[in-house]
């Protein structure tokens, strides 16, 4: 049995890519339901942010599992086999256990020790648990990934100052208009990306804000985490307005077409007017064709890419020291995976030992005579158990808890043959 990862990000396939196989929450039961039925996946978690989609799967059959893995992201995304195989990435066991501490600790990120994604991993964790994907062992990763990711943003400096999505599209901002005091900005979305819009844009001295959302209540409520800043609050159907009163505007809403396209700028704006767009969202709220615009100038994630690197310099030494605490934790998920293989020795003894004991409690009480029997028979019960959990106990913790591999295993085959055990062939992990 092993656990491995399908799936591809920002390093592997382009936003045009991405976009294709991102999966709404709206979609993941659906997308994880579909997942399970196939015949060789065991438990599957589905993480998918705007840069990276990755399925994690448990499989008796690694090969099967992962071709059935990427036939679902080929019917997914509507990308033919050979379209979407040269942007996919796998990994095995210990190397898709390192990933997904290193994806949760911010060390995957296109922005080198950004914290957002812990907490999208953390959701991804409740939502394969919600519609029932994950099961004991993928489970127990993500668990282990949390505490990972935790470790690394209290016990390493990875964290000051790092940017996330959010300010790098900020930080491009600022240097193509050089005075964010002076612009109109207009930021379309009203959630946790556009949360960090904000905060980025005040502190760069933005002062002029609009926000547009679908639910003017959730634009409210955006607001009240500003009190000392003046924001302009818009339902979408301003959107028109907003485009032709403003000189920047930042897209980070879940729709999954685009709200911008090249129609829509040239009805609103004036000949020549220019406007910046910073399409943060995947799938991209801005159409690619508003870049047949000469006064309209669109990034989108990927253009983030020169600004980020700037910034990940001074990370790369936190980012080793990181690496040794993923290396620990790595290591005790690991010893819990591998203990595993003791369940089948462990239930094939209690099994063997509790058969014994119920033949012969029925024998004594038989002895024993029927009015005593009833009288006493829950303490003779009691006793007894009492008595086969005793003698069980060291040798299970020890079993358990035996490090050393081949030892664990030695251990198991000398029980398996002094107590004549009928055991399941233990599948490793591995």
């Amino acid at each position: 049995m092993n656990i491995a990862v399908v799936g591809l990000s920002h390093k592997t396939a382009p936003v045009d890519v991405r976009e294709k196989l991102s999966i709404p929450e709206t979609l993941y039961d659906r997308a994880i339901a579909q997942l399970c039925s196939c015949p060789h996946l065991e438990e599957v978690a589905v993480l998918s942010t705007c840069n990276r989609l990755e399925i994690y799967l448990v499989t008796s059959e690694t090969e099967q599992g992962m071709r059935e893995v990427t036939q679902f992201l080929s019917d997914h995304s509507k990308l033919f086999l050979p379209q979407l195989r040269p942007h996919l990435f796998t990994l095995l066991h210990q190397d898709a256990v390192m990933h997904l501490m290193r994806v949760a600790s911010g060390l995957d990120s296109l922005v080198l020790g950004e914290g957002q994604i812990l907490a999208q991993v953390k959701h991804c964790h409740k939502l394969g648990q919600q519609h029932q994907g994950i099961g004991r062992v993928l489970n127990q990763l993500f668990k282990q990934a949390l505490t990972a990711g935790k470790r690394v943003r209290t016990e390493t400096s990875i964290g000051t100052g790092a940017v996330s999505i959010s300010s790098a599209a900020v930080e491009l901002a600022q240097i193509k208009a050089q005075n964010l005091a002076a612009c109109r900005v207009g930021i379309l979305g009203a959630g946790k990306m556009s949360r960090l819009l904000v905060q980025h844009l005040l502190s760069k001295g933005a002062v002029n804000i609009s926000i547009l959302n679908r639910s003017l209540e959730r634009a409210k409520e955006l607001a009240k985490l500003f009190p000392d800043a003046e924001l302009h609050l818009h339902p979408l159907s301003d959107l028109p307005t907003v485009l032709a009163n403003s000189d920047i505007v930042f897209t980070s809403t879940a729709a999954t077409e685009p709200l911008i396209d090249r129609a829509k700028l040239e009805m609103v704006l004036d000949p020549a007017q220019p406007l910046m767009l910073f399409d943060i969202a995947v799938p991209r709220n801005v159409h690619t064709d508003v870049n047949e615009l000469s006064h309209v100038q669109a990034f989108n994630v990927d253009d983030l890419k020169a600004v980020v690197a700037q910034n990940q310099e001074s990370r790369r030494q936190m980012a080793m020291e990181a690496e040794s605490l993923l290396d620990e934790e790595v290591d005790t998920f690991d010893s819990w995976l591998r203990s595993l293989e003791t369940v089948s020795t462990i239930s094939s003894l209690r099994e063997k030992v509790e058969t014994i004991r119920a033949q012969e409690l029925e024998k004594a009480l038989s002895r024993l005579g029927t009015e005593f029997a009833e009288k006493h028979q829950e303490v003779i019960e009691a006793l007894t158990r009492g008595i086969v959990n005793k003698i069980l106990h060291d040798p299970m913790v020890q079993l358990r808890a035996q490090q050393d591999i081949e030892v664990r295993r030695q251990a198991m085959q000398t029980l398996t043959t002094l107590f004549n055990l009928e055991t399941s062939s233990n599948k490793q992990f591995g």
